[in-house]
């Protein structure tokens, strides 16, 4: 909590040309008022989202409505995909605006030798937070009906400064006695491009809601297909190239199905589909489309380029 917080970023959107807000934010109402005549960009990128806890409900109503606030004096909003945007609480909201979809910048790796791989056999993995609405504990359970003994299966992502609590401990538990299983912890930037280069199969196994899954598409961006939740904005990727497959959340039979299947897919299916996603989320595209956006919305202000 920064009291001075909303002051400051107002007075910057002020001696701006626009103002770009990332939402859900509890400040985003405030500062979208505070900033004046600017005109204010609003990129939605999920609603909130809570575990649980006594003040959860009380949370998520102020952060919504913090949202809606600045929605209201938004002159375009940016989502990373429609088909998220159509289920989301502020959709009604949204619509009314001027809404572009504009897949979140996706890094570009450089490929690398496979740094994480142990056997012959299928790895599958996991690269995020280890947190209660990944749904992780479907994809240990998945994994673990396969009886390959050369096959692996890797979580990768921080769990020691996880906002909410990490599921770490749970997830340990619920792996047992399968030495198959490992956890890596935070991996530094330049150890990323080696675990994808060391997997089969990616697995974005969540329960709740998320607008896209980056890490996902930077994985297929190196030719390692991805395996999702059939959910809303999470699914796109794999919907959109046809480079992976989609399994019902929170079915952990047809998610260990679903791993098994793409992680059989020959090179040269592997290849196009890097090329394919490269091409939809490389970094450029992105920054290009926001460029114009920018552009655009500072022109028909009046503000000096």
């Amino acid at each position: 909590i920064s009291p001075g917080f909303a002051p400051l970023a107002g007075r910057i959107a002020r001696a701006s040309r626009v103002v770009n807000l990332h939402l859900p934010m509890l400040e985003a109402g405030l500062v979208a008022r505070l900033a004046g005549s600017t005109p204010v960009v609003a990129t939605h990128h999920d609603d909130v989202w809570l575990a649980g806890g006594a003040l959860a409900p009380l949370q998520v109503k102020a952060v919504d409505a913090s949202v809606a606030g600045a929605l209201r004096r938004s002159a375009a909003v940016v989502v990373n995909n429609v088909d998220h945007a159509e289920h989301s609480r502020h959709y009604p909201l949204m619509r009314e605006r001027r809404l572009l979809a504009i897949a979140p910048p996706c890094r570009e790796r450089e490929p690398a030798p496979a740094a994480f791989r142990e056997t012959a056999g299928p790895h599958f993995g996991f690269l995020g937070r280890i947190a209660p609405e990944k749904g992780l504990h479907h994809l240990v359970d998945a994994f673990r009906t396969i009886p390959d003994p050369e096959a692996r299966l890797l979580i990768a992502g921080d769990y020691s400064k996880v906002a909410g609590g990490s599921v770490v401990g749970a997830l340990r538990a619920r792996a047992g006695d399968d030495t198959r299983i490992r956890f890596t912890g935070f991996l530094a930037d330049e150890r990323v491009a080696g675990f994808y280069a060391s997997l089969d199969a990616f697995a974005l196994p969540s329960v709740a809601e998320e607008s896209f899954g980056i890490s996902q598409a930077e994985a297929m961006m190196l030719g390692v297909p991805s395996v999702a939740s059939d959910a809303p904005g999470m699914r796109v990727p794999v919907s959109e190239t046809g480079f992976g497959r989609l399994f019902p959340p929170g079915d952990a039979r047809a998610l260990a199905g679903a791993l098994l299947d793409v992680a059989a897919y020959a090179p040269e299916r592997r290849a196009e589909g890097g090329r394919d996603a490269r091409a939809r989320y490389g970094t450029d595209s992105c920054l290009d489309a926001y460029d114009a956006l920018f552009q655009e919305a500072g022109a028909a202000q009046g503000a000096p380029a």
